[in-house]
């Protein structure tokens, strides 16, 4: 049965980055050799299982799945605006100290420092002066052009 657009499927993958640095895998043994699991300590390393439609999986991803069946396997490249888009300047804010240490509460403030919005949006402290915090909300993988190596091992 070749997947449609909002059949749940099954797969295996890995993802690299241009450079061949696996940024992301289900497979538990790459996981390790590569170090993604000392990363990711709470991780399970397993098949990714999603519904086609949820906006759970990049754009890119998803149409390229569609049309494969069962046992399929390929590798594809994904452009980033058909995964987490370009890097850009707009989605660098900058916030008061003060405002931004009083928000955070008792967590220690450092570079590093991941933050959310209240809309959910990821960030990453960047920078701290004495005035002012800038924070990154760009995804750690926009502009980054991703290949992924993929098997279709359910559809329902």
């Amino acid at each position: 049965m070749a997947i449609t657009d909002e059949d749940s499927v099954t797969i295996s993958y890995t993802g690299r980055l241009d450079d061949g640095t696996v940024f992301d895998t289900s497979d538990e043994d790459l996981a390790r050799e590569v170090g993604l699991d000392q990363e990711n300590p709470e991780r399970d390393f397993k098949p990714l299982e999603v519904k086609l439609g949820s906006g759970r999986i990049i754009e890119g991803l998803s149409e390229e799945l569609i049309g494969m069946t069962v046992g399929d396997e390929k590798t594809l490249t994904i452009p980033p605006e058909k995964a987490y888009g370009e890097y850009t300047d707009e989605r660098i804010a900058d916030y008061d100290r003060g405002d931004f240490e009083e928000m955070i509460g008792d967590r220690e403030l450092a570079e590093g420092f991941n933050v959310e919005t209240e809309d959910g949006l990821p960030g990453e402290v960047k920078e701290i002066t004495p005035d002012e915090v800038v924070v990154d909300f760009n995804h750690e993988l926009a502009g980054e052009t991703l290949t992924f190596e993929i098997e279709v091992l359910d559809v329902e």
